[in-house]
């Protein structure tokens, strides 16, 4: 946890936040490369995502971090160099190499032990990559490749003494190179080796783009008596002919801004004035005809005018200002908060909707006039009051990309344990889902993923007989449907072999022998705890723990998860969430003397049974007509064990509700009150979760309410069976 009073501790955990964003624009990056993107923009966001973690991991002294980063940082710019050529062998190495970096970064911010020997051998797999190419020194011929020449000017060391004991003297600046390109003066300051950050890769990164001259400048180095260790002296002027603009360079630095010193101008413009004035860009027209240009002089640092007396630059019409590109892009401030602070203002927005509930309720008691201003008052207050809530949820809303990111690793590694071909395919990642059901759906979505590449899938030599590809696809997709959201893990595998789990299940005791079960019956044994069809226990699977885990993860969600299966074409889980765990729009019931909410979002109609409406395939199992059709019928009161069995369901109030297949259900009840926004309290752990409980809420008049879930409690009475479900289809 983050201390708020540490400055450094706050700088630090922003840090680890925007690693994380970091990560995400590597995988997507490498994904890219892997499916075969050849676009130059792709490796340079996978190069600048690890240069820009390794520089801040240096300046927080974490030193395996910088140390594994740097040698991977040093390979992709072989590939964005074009020296190295990158096969899918090595793509799979640079995946490898991103989720170590992942792992290295959480070991940093958690203080755990760094996994240093898995760095040894990833790093020994990128150094056979490099092969023979020389480590990153700043030498001349290592910008021969890219039309560079590297000239450095050295002063007389003999001559830094000067009279007046200043140790300053006269030099003749650099001459630039001719050309109709670009300027760039680069200074580096101490904060810049702080973080990381080295001039050579600036330089080379720079040099990249074109034809280019290099002059070291080295006027301000004091003599060896006077030289401080951890202070910059060098100054660096390139000429570079470059068909490239201003703002390619500037990308180039832009993770030094404010670490140094910078000029950028055309060739033949008048250099800047003063070192003071470096950080400004200035931008002049391209001389008609190239010549020759002057080399800026070196001023010393402090001959700079003070930036507090100096007026600002003028800004010509026209010219692109940071404020002027930030409207014209369409740029977003964006503001990270801690997660407790949004936690406090989602509870406080809680209690404003039981506020509000209770208002509304004394008001209606009171027996004001729909039309009075108090009414009035409160109708804008319940908007309000919802405009704030549907706010706060989009606060806490995120895209499921960053949890899908981890599934392509756990696909990676699994595949790799039991030596099949694995792609993994994603649709839906800017699927926003509330930010604690992602938290909590990556360990359900891990042990799914596993299951599918181990069970689900076959061998290719399997695959090959059956006339499909060798490689086996995962398909994992998000998408909202109805006021929830539904994820669902499928592959193209042999389906489930009914049969075969069918028998091992009898073999574990888990049912008789002698139970006739419906293929829908039997694929959810595998939810069973303690179900396994793996011969014998591997590192994924085997035990019996799993599926059992998912079903019990996704229920403590508000969620549920089905199964639909074809032999020899594949298998899918689907998982079925509410889009947040805070507030939902809910029916307010009566069922036997007791208040229940179920969600507003699955109720399709409400009904008035009459006499000629109910028809009874057997006892305890009827059928409601509705249009021609017919819907399984279930008392809400009984299946919750509130009243027995009623004689007659004439007069009876129905909700027609939608299940998550597609299939509609019938729950009688008493009465119903009203259709409000309730605040979602979870059960503490030391309640008994009975099926189709969901949650609790307060009402206005301070009474506790159980949130139901509808389709639980039907799965938990059991479904109609062969003929009695065949008269139910079609509606």
């Amino acid at each position: 946890m983050t201390d708020h009073n540490d400055p450094m501790a706050e700088i630090k955990a922003s840090f680890f936040i925007e690693c994380e964003e970091l990560l995400e624009s590597l995988q997507d990056g490498l994904q890219e490369m892997d499916e075969g993107s050849e676009d130059p923009e792709t490796i340079n966001v996978v190069f600048r995502a690890v240069h820009s973690i390794k520089g801040g991991a240096g300046a927080f002294g974490l030193e395996e971090l910088v140390r594994f980063a740097h040698r991977y940082e040093t390979v992709l710019d072989e590939v964005r160099a074009h020296r190295l050529d990158a096969d899918s062998e090595a793509h799979k190495l640079f995946f490898a190499a991103a989720d170590h970096l992942s792992d290295l970064v959480r070991a940093s911010r958690d203080d755990l032990p760094m996994p240093v020997a898995e760095s040894d051998r990833l790093l020994t797999s990128l150094e056979a990559l490099l092969g023979d190419l020389p480590d990153e020194e700043v030498r001349p011929e290592d910008f021969e490749p890219l039309g560079v020449t590297l000239s450095l000017d050295l002063p007389d060391l003999s001559d830094m003494e000067a009279a007046d004991g200043t140790g300053e003297t006269d030099h003749d600046a650099p001459a630039e190179a001719a050309g109709d390109g670009w300027i760039i003066r680069f200074k580096p300051e101490a904060e810049l080796f702080d973080t990381g950050n080295e001039p050579q890769m600036l330089i080379r990164n720079l040099c990249a783009l074109g034809e280019a001259t290099v002059t070291c400048d080295l006027s301000d180095l004091p003599s060896l008596d006077r030289l401080a260790p951890e202070t910059p002296y060098l100054c660096w002027t390139i000429s570079l002919s470059t068909t490239s603009d201003e703002g390619e360079l500037r990308e180039v630095f832009e993770f030094v801004d404010g670490l140094c010193e910078l000029s950028i101008r055309r060739a033949g413009a008048a250099p800047l004035e003063a070192a003071g004035q470096a950080r400004t860009l200035e931008i002049a027209p391209p001389p008609a005809t190239p010549a020759a240009v002057p080399a800026p002089e070196a001023a010393p640092p402090q001959s700079a005018p003070a930036l507090t007396d100096a007026a600002p630059p003028p800004v010509e019409d026209g010219a692109d200002t940071p404020a002027r590109k930030s409207k014209e892009t369409g740029a977003k401030s964006v503001v990270r908060v801690d997660l407790e602070r949004i936690e406090r203002l989602v509870n406080l927005v809680g209690e404003l909707v039981i506020n509000q509930a209770m208002l509304s309720q004394s008001l209606g008691e009171a027996g004001l006039s729909p039309h009075s201003d108090a009414m009035n008052g409160l109708e804008e207050f319940q908007r309000l009051t919802r405009d704030i809530q549907d706010s706060v949820m989009m606060i806490r809303a995120q895209p499921v990309k960053s949890l899908f990111q981890r599934m392509s690793r756990i696909v990676r590694e699994s595949s790799a344990a039991v030596r099949k071909d694995v792609r993994l395919v994603t649709e839906g990642e800017s699927t926003e889902v509330d930010k604690t059901v992602i938290e909590r759906l990556a360990d359900p979505l891990t042990h799914m993923i596993r299951n599918s590449v181990d069970h689900g899938l076959e061998s290719p030599d399997s695959r090959r007989a059956a006339g499909k590809p060798p490689q086996g696809t995962v398909r994992l997709t998000a998408a909202h449907r109805s006021g929830r959201v539904v994820i669902e893990v499928s592959d193209d595998g042999g389906g489930i072999d009914r049969k075969k789990v069918h028998q091992v299940a009898i073999s574990k005791g888990l049912v008789p022998p002698d139970l006739p079960l419906s293929d829908n019956e039997i694929d959810n044994l595998l939810f069973l705890p303690g179900f396994s069809t793996a011969s014998q226990v591997s590192s994924l699977s085997g035990r019996g723990v799993g599926m059992d885990v998912v079903k019990t993860s996704i229920q403590s969600l508000g969620g549920r998860i089905s199964i639909q299966s074809e032999r020899g074409r594949g298998t899918t889980f689907s998982i079925s969430l509410p889009l947040t765990l805070a507030v939902l729009d809910g029916m307010v019931v009566n069922v036997a003397g007791e208040t229940l909410v179920l969600p507003l979002n699955v109720v399709v109609e409400t009904l008035s049974l009459g006499p000629d409406d109910v028809q009874m395939l057997r006892p305890g199992a009827h059928v409601v007509r509705v249009r021609g059709g017919f819907v399984p019928l279930y008392d809400l009161g009984v299946m919750l064990g509130y009243r027995p069995a009623r004689d007659t369901h004439q007069g009876a109030i129905v909700l027609l509700i939608s299940l998550d297949d597609g299939n509609r259900a019938a729950l009688v009840i008493d009465a119903i009150q009203d259709q409000r926004q309730v605040v979602i309290k979870g059960l503490d752990d030391s309640f008994y979760r009975a099926p189709g409980i969901a949650a609790a809420t307060i009402l206005g008049d301070g009474q506790i309410a159980l949130i139901l879930d509808p389709a639980d409690i039907i799965a938990a009475e059991g479904p109609l069976r062969g003929a009695e479900l065949a008269l139910t289809q079609g509606v």
